[in-house]
């Protein structure tokens, strides 16, 4: 199964928020950094039931180095990869 980076930014008093580069409009927020990861996995799984046409193509984190506005956006965040859910 494919995966998608997200990219996790943590503000102080604020919860973790993702977004994934490849798949723009799909975000998740959780609390704690377990949540967030298991909110994503079910956003991106949930946005793909109801997908038309073909999925977005999930980029390597390598392909995505070389883009400068992942560069931009990944600046101060962590990331991570995650899989839909099904």
């Amino acid at each position: 199964m494919a995966y998608y980076i997200a990219l996790i930014h943590k503000e102080p008093d604020s919860g973790y928020g993702m977004s994934f580069p490849d798949v723009p409009g799909v975000t998740a927020v959780a609390d704690t950094l377990d949540e967030a990861m298991r909110e994503a996995s079910a956003a991106l799984g949930f946005a793909f039931e109801d997908w038309t046409g073909d999925r977005p193509t999930s980029r390597t984190l390598d392909a995505l180095r070389r883009d400068p506005e992942f560069l931009d956006h990944s600046a101060d965040a962590v990331v991570a990869a995650v899989t839909p859910a099904s």
